[in-house]
């Protein structure tokens, strides 16, 4: 009875040793289905192995491989059912071995065990338990039987991964487990030495020993020379084979589809898609373009196969989230992406990759008609009253969402320069943008396609009656993406469409729209579509083309007859029973309106006298170095350049010193760099507030302050003289909040 109990441990511990792989594995699973199905791999193989012992060795293989192939289709339909997949077992089995290894490494974590990701560690389990049973039971080799299992454990520690924590208690268990199976298969005391002659014995014991001693010699060389290189590792993040592995790719149908846009517009009774949700009206988004290079806007995103539930988007602070539940059945559109409502969090009916920086979809195969997903999203709702004083990103997060191509055409410089001009917040720009392009240009469903610098630029500028000033959703979106990211403002644009009441959605349903990126509110969208059916030209409020004044004459003309005539007083004739005249009551109405404007004027010119005189003359020196750091950042923001939060001191003043040419008066030739003020006094008194309070001294603040006096009177005389008038009477320094801007 000893005798058989001995001689299951081996068994049972090649068992556990490949469970355990498959539960270190398995935390990076949506579930515990993959543990099971690896232990029931495991248990197969093993015991397939120990009841064919008796029988040739030629045997073990062939009968073990068609126990795997069934207990391998058993598994997939498992999972298959799991993942509520409609498609024929044979055809989810012939793609699981296709691309089982790239979708496991290029899955979204937690992964969903779904035939691709469960059929790679079934197969290996198997094959591991078919090994290691071969040579420790059947050959009687314990430790070396023991090598297949640890090269999977190994195996799945290397998927996993930075992923998970630390297998630290199983690893343990593992040792401890290899080291049962060793204790069990060594011989029992007393026994297979009874009848050896006492000398043999002797040297019996005396090769165990010579034998020990060498093994023991090999094992501390080996800790000596591993040892640190081990200890090494231990507190090293491990490397995540996915980035060895391209993820699933959109081909160039989908890579840019606002090129779509015109197409649609064309056969605006196509049908795509139908929709049922449980809030109508919603807007679908197809794809998100977020890079452009001045040719095309391409989507740039980075899709991992994901499962049913999607890994969760926390929505920014200032936002409100509801949920939308959709239905959406395929019909006549065509490529790999998928319709949803932003942001989604669980899709069943399909298998997907989902791209979580942008809340997309991409489906492996092609689209076909028929096919039909259900899809739970969390739609964000900003507070869109926190929009006027919210501020945009800067710094390397967001630098793929203001980068542009090289060359960009002068005209639509200089118009994303004046509508900045005046506009210093976040918000005052985005809208500026906005109201032009909604003003100016008319949209018309036969406009051609392209959205590269040519197509934009005959878009904002090109003559009327030569079909300039006009097009579809796909140049208002890209001319007001561009002309954002050249103020500054994140900027992306999104292909998608409008579900009707009916749930219908044709091609006339497809449109882009832009959207900005704000602090705290996330990604806002914008609507610079026309709102008039007869918007007026460009050119009534900008000249693509600067023209030259004409040089004034040498001598002054003569006044001429008519004009001397013309220069006497004039008369106003009265009404018949001596009341005032109309004309008389409107210059009566409008000069009360006049005084009323000067009046308010004077209050704000005297209000922010008095501001300026307070932060920069009355307390103590701190105080006073901060005023004059409220006094810099005002300035800078009635200048269209406000400097970001996360700006230290001495990199606000780089960005300070480096303002845009056109933000300067424009002149002819213009300067070559604007001649500012240094700013070092200012800095050198923020950083002493900053890092030693109450050291700051009274030469400090007089020198922040006059510094700061002469770069913002610089900064506004490098202007035209109605921005000039503009600065003296903004309101906005008397009401800006500002707690971060010290």
């Amino acid at each position: 009875m000893v005798r058989w109990l001995r001689a299951a441990v081996v068994p049972i511990v090649l068992v556990l040793l490949i469970a355990l792989s498959g539960l270190v594995l398995g935390r990076i699973y949506a579930d515990d289905l993959l543990v099971r199905l690896v232990a029931g791999a495991a248990l197969g193989s093993v015991a397939a192995s120990v009841a064919v012992r008796r029988l040739p060795s030629w045997t073990a293989a062939p009968a073990s491989v068609l126990l795997l192939a069934g207990y391998t289709l058993f598994a997939l339909n498992v999972a298959a059912d799991r993942a509520a997949l409609t498609d024929p077992l044979a055809a989810i089995v012939r793609d699981s071995l296709v691309n089982g290894i790239p979708r496991l490494l290029t899955a979204m974590i937690p992964v969903e065990p779904t035939p691709d990701t469960v059929v790679v560690p079934i197969v290996a389990a198997w094959l591991a338990g078919l090994a290691g049973a071969e040579i420790a039971v059947r050959a009687g080799r314990v430790l070396l039987g023991c090598v297949p299992a640890a090269a999977l454990y190994a195996g799945a520690l290397y998927v996993v991964g930075p992923n998970a924590s630390a297998a630290g208690w199983s690893s343990v268990a593992f040792a401890g487990l290899v080291a049962a199976a060793l204790t069990s298969s060594q011989p029992l005391e007393g026994t297979g030495t009874a009848d050896v002659p006492v000398p043999t014995r002797a040297i019996m014991r005396g090769r165990a020993l010579a034998g020990a001693a060498a093994g023991l010699t090999v094992v501390v060389a080996l800790v000596a020379l591993a040892g640190p290189w081990v200890a090494g590792r231990v507190s090293a993040t491990p490397v995540d084979p996915r980035r060895y592995v391209s993820p699933p790719q959109v081909d160039s149908l989908d890579e840019s589809p606002l090129n779509r846009i015109s197409g649609w517009a064309l056969t605006p009774t196509e049908r795509l898609l139908s929709v049922r949700t449980t809030v109508p009206k919603q807007r679908l988004r197809l794809a998100v373009l977020s890079d452009y290079d001045g040719a095309t806007w391409r989507v740039g995103a980075t899709y991992r196969n994901a499962g049913r539930v999607l890994p969760p988007q926390p929505p920014p602070p200032g936002t409100t989230v509801d949920e939308v539940k959709q239905d959406i059945t395929i019909d006549g559109l065509t490529g790999r992406l998928l319709p949803v409502v932003p942001t989604p969090s669980e899709v069943s009916g399909a298998r997907v990759a989902f791209d979580p920086a942008t809340g997309t979809l991409i489906r492996p195969e092609e689209l076909r008609p028929g096919v039909r997903y259900e899809v739970v999203s969390e739609r964000p709702t900003p507070d869109l009253n926190l929009l006027p004083e919210a501020d945009s990103p800067t710094g390397d997060a967001v630098a793929r969402y203001l980068a542009i191509g090289a060359n960009v055409p002068e005209p639509i410089q200089r118009l994303a320069d004046q509508l900045q001009e005046g506009n210093g917040a976040a918000f005052d720009r985005a809208t500026a943008i906005e109201e032009f392009l909604a003003e100016h240009y008319r949209k018309v469903n036969d406009a051609p396609s392209g959205h590269a610098y040519p197509n934009l630029e005959y878009f904002l500028f090109g003559p009327r009656n030569r079909g300039g000033q006009v097009g579809t959703s796909e140049q208002f979106a890209a001319s007001y993406a561009l002309l954002a990211r050249l103020t500054g403002l994140p900027s992306r644009v999104v292909v998608g469409f409008d579900v009707p009441a009916t749930g219908q959605v044709t091609a006339a349903n497809a449109l882009a729209w832009p959207e900005i990126l704000f602090d705290d509110l996330g990604w806002v969208a914008f609507d610079p579509m026309p709102k008039s059916k007869d918007p007026r030209p460009v050119e009534e409020d900008f000249t693509p083309k600067p023209t030259k004044p004409p040089p004034p004459p040498s001598e002054a003309p003569p006044p001429s007859d008519a004009a001397s005539q013309s220069a006497g007083p004039t008369m106003l004739a009265a009404r018949p029973g001596g009341g005032p005249t109309t004309l008389i009551v409107a210059t009566g109405a409008s000069g009360s309106a006049f005084l009323l404007l000067a009046a308010a004027a004077l209050t704000i010119v005297t209000m922010r006298r008095s501001l300026r005189r307070r932060r920069l003359s009355d307390g103590p020196p701190d105080d006073r170095i901060a005023g004059a750091w409220l006094e810099f950042t005002d300035a800078l923001r009635l200048a269209g350049k406000p400097v970001p939060h996360h700006l230290a001191a001495t990199e606000a003043a780089a960005h300070a010193a480096d303002v845009p040419r056109p933000m300067l008066r424009r002149s002819t030739p213009p300067p070559a760099t604007p001649d500012l003020p240094a700013l070092d006094g200012l800095v050198d008194g923020i950083n002493t507030t900053e890092f030693a309070p109450g050291m700051a001294d009274e030469t400090q603040a007089r020198r922040a302050a006059d510094q700061v006096t002469a770069y913002a009177e610089a900064l506004r005389q490098n202007r035209s003289w109605w921005r000039r008038l503009w600065w003296t009477l903004h309101p906005g320094p008397l009401r800006w909040h500002r707690p971060r801007d010290h």
